[in-house]
Protein backbone atom coordinates (compact mmCIF):
# COMPACT_ATOMS: atom_id res chain seq x y z
CA UNK A 1 0.00 0.00 0.00
CA UNK A 2 1.51 3.37 -0.82
CA UNK A 3 1.65 6.58 1.43
CA UNK A 4 -0.30 9.48 -0.19
CA UNK A 5 1.50 12.77 0.05
CA UNK A 6 -0.99 15.04 -1.06
CA UNK A 7 -2.70 13.71 2.27
CA UNK A 8 -2.99 17.24 4.42
CA UNK A 9 -4.76 17.73 7.79
CA UNK A 10 -4.32 18.96 11.16
CA UNK A 11 -1.76 16.53 11.59
CA UNK A 12 0.37 17.99 8.92
CA UNK A 13 0.82 21.43 10.09
CA UNK A 14 3.30 22.86 10.69
CA UNK A 15 4.82 26.19 11.11
CA UNK A 16 6.81 27.65 7.58
CA UNK A 17 10.82 27.34 7.68
CA UNK A 18 12.81 29.72 9.78
CA UNK A 19 9.59 31.47 11.16
CA UNK A 20 10.08 30.26 14.78
CA UNK A 21 13.38 31.14 16.49
CA UNK A 22 14.20 29.55 19.72
CA UNK A 23 13.64 31.32 23.00
CA UNK A 24 16.61 33.24 24.38
CA UNK A 25 18.34 31.61 26.83
CA UNK A 26 19.54 34.51 29.47
CA UNK A 27 22.23 34.63 32.64
CA UNK A 28 23.93 31.64 30.99
CA UNK A 29 27.76 33.67 30.85
CA UNK A 30 29.53 36.63 29.08
CA UNK A 31 30.24 34.37 26.30
CA UNK A 32 26.27 34.28 25.22
CA UNK A 33 25.97 37.88 24.74
CA UNK A 34 23.46 37.90 27.42
CA UNK A 35 25.27 36.77 30.58
CA UNK A 36 25.51 38.77 33.60
CA UNK A 37 22.76 41.22 33.84
CA UNK A 38 20.64 38.89 31.37
CA UNK A 39 19.79 42.02 29.07
CA UNK A 40 17.84 44.01 31.82
CA UNK A 41 20.67 46.73 31.83
CA UNK A 42 22.50 48.00 35.08
CA UNK A 43 20.94 49.78 37.67
CA UNK A 44 16.28 50.79 38.75
CA UNK A 45 13.77 49.48 39.40
CA UNK A 46 13.37 47.56 35.91
CA UNK A 47 16.87 45.61 36.75
CA UNK A 48 15.18 43.91 40.35
CA UNK A 49 13.27 40.97 40.68
CA UNK A 50 9.90 41.77 40.74
CA UNK A 51 9.77 44.60 38.72
CA UNK A 52 6.49 45.30 36.93
CA UNK A 53 5.54 47.49 33.83
CA UNK A 54 1.96 47.70 32.76
CA UNK A 55 1.12 46.40 29.32
CA UNK A 56 -0.92 49.45 28.78
CA UNK A 57 1.79 52.01 30.22
CA UNK A 58 2.19 54.33 27.34
CA UNK A 59 5.60 55.94 28.86
CA UNK A 60 4.33 59.09 30.47
CA UNK A 61 1.83 59.74 28.22
CA UNK A 62 -1.99 60.51 29.08
CA UNK A 63 -3.08 56.74 28.57
CA UNK A 64 -5.83 56.04 25.62
CA UNK A 65 -8.16 54.97 28.59
CA UNK A 66 -8.11 58.30 30.61
CA UNK A 67 -7.71 60.17 26.92
CA UNK A 68 -11.38 58.59 25.81
CA UNK A 69 -14.82 59.79 26.85
CA UNK A 70 -16.63 58.14 29.81
CA UNK A 71 -19.94 58.15 29.13
CA UNK A 72 -21.07 55.06 31.31
CA UNK A 73 -24.29 53.11 30.57
CA UNK A 74 -25.54 50.02 27.96
CA UNK A 75 -28.36 52.55 26.66
CA UNK A 76 -26.55 54.99 25.35
CA UNK A 77 -25.28 54.59 21.65
CA UNK A 78 -21.88 56.54 22.87
CA UNK A 79 -21.48 54.36 25.93
CA UNK A 80 -18.18 52.33 27.06
CA UNK A 81 -16.82 50.04 25.37
CA UNK A 82 -16.79 52.77 22.86
CA UNK A 83 -15.51 52.46 19.42
CA UNK A 84 -14.92 49.26 18.60
CA UNK A 85 -18.08 47.99 19.31
CA UNK A 86 -20.61 50.78 18.18
CA UNK A 87 -22.87 50.58 15.05
CA UNK A 88 -22.15 52.29 12.14
CA UNK A 89 -24.01 53.08 8.89
CA UNK A 90 -23.55 54.27 5.43
CA UNK A 91 -24.96 56.93 4.53
CA UNK A 92 -25.08 59.03 0.99
CA UNK A 93 -27.67 61.96 -0.22
CA UNK A 94 -30.62 61.98 -3.00
CA UNK A 95 -28.35 64.17 -4.72
CA UNK A 96 -26.36 61.09 -5.54
CA UNK A 97 -29.19 59.47 -6.58
CA UNK A 98 -30.38 62.44 -8.30
CA UNK A 99 -26.76 62.08 -10.69
CA UNK A 100 -26.30 58.46 -10.78
CA UNK A 101 -29.72 56.63 -11.74
CA UNK A 102 -32.72 56.92 -14.52
CA UNK A 103 -35.39 57.69 -14.01
CA UNK A 104 -37.69 54.72 -12.28
CA UNK A 105 -35.02 52.40 -12.02
CA UNK A 106 -34.94 50.34 -9.14
CA UNK A 107 -32.09 51.29 -6.53
CA UNK A 108 -30.59 48.11 -5.00
CA UNK A 109 -27.77 47.90 -2.94
CA UNK A 110 -25.69 46.07 -5.59
CA UNK A 111 -27.04 48.77 -7.74
CA UNK A 112 -25.48 51.55 -5.54
CA UNK A 113 -22.14 49.41 -5.32
CA UNK A 114 -21.58 49.60 -8.60
CA UNK A 115 -22.39 52.89 -8.72
CA UNK A 116 -19.41 53.28 -5.85
CA UNK A 117 -22.22 54.52 -3.11
CA UNK A 118 -22.07 52.69 -0.24
CA UNK A 119 -19.21 50.54 -1.07
CA UNK A 120 -18.68 48.39 2.27
CA UNK A 121 -20.20 45.14 2.16
CA UNK A 122 -22.24 44.27 5.83
CA UNK A 123 -22.84 47.90 7.26
CA UNK A 124 -26.31 49.10 6.85
CA UNK A 125 -27.30 51.64 4.18
CA UNK A 126 -29.06 54.84 5.15
CA UNK A 127 -30.06 57.76 2.81
CA UNK A 128 -30.14 61.26 3.54
CA UNK A 129 -32.05 64.56 2.21
CA UNK A 130 -29.56 66.49 1.33
CA UNK A 131 -30.15 67.67 -2.38
CA UNK A 132 -33.01 67.56 -4.67
CA UNK A 133 -34.81 64.78 -6.42
CA UNK A 134 -37.03 64.99 -9.61
CA UNK A 135 -36.88 61.14 -11.08
CA UNK A 136 -39.23 58.81 -9.27
CA UNK A 137 -37.32 55.60 -8.05
CA UNK A 138 -37.73 52.45 -5.97
CA UNK A 139 -34.83 53.04 -3.59
CA UNK A 140 -33.94 49.97 -1.38
CA UNK A 141 -32.10 50.55 2.21
CA UNK A 142 -31.76 49.74 5.94
CA UNK A 143 -32.84 53.27 6.97
CA UNK A 144 -34.55 56.65 5.12
CA UNK A 145 -34.05 59.60 7.52
CA UNK A 146 -37.74 61.44 7.06
CA UNK A 147 -37.05 64.45 5.06
CA UNK A 148 -35.31 62.10 2.63
CA UNK A 149 -38.27 59.46 2.84
CA UNK A 150 -40.41 62.29 1.95
CA UNK A 151 -38.46 63.86 -0.75
CA UNK A 152 -38.48 60.41 -2.48
CA UNK A 153 -42.28 60.13 -2.33
CA UNK A 154 -42.58 63.60 -3.44
CA UNK A 155 -40.77 62.83 -5.98
CA UNK A 156 -43.08 60.23 -7.17
CA UNK A 157 -40.82 57.24 -6.04
CA UNK A 158 -40.88 54.89 -3.09
CA UNK A 159 -38.93 53.63 0.17
CA UNK A 160 -38.37 49.95 0.87
CA UNK A 161 -37.20 49.02 4.03
CA UNK A 162 -34.30 46.12 3.98
CA UNK A 163 -35.18 43.68 7.26
CA UNK A 164 -32.02 41.81 7.91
Amino acid sequence: MTENTDDFGLHTLKPAPNSRRPRKRVGRGEGSGTGKTSGRGQKGAGSRSGSKSRSNFEGGQMPIHMRMRKLRGPHMKKSMPFEPFRTHTQVFNIADLEARFESGDSVTLDMLHSHGLCTKKGIPVKVLAKGELSKPLTVHAHKFSAAARQAIEAAGGTCQVIED
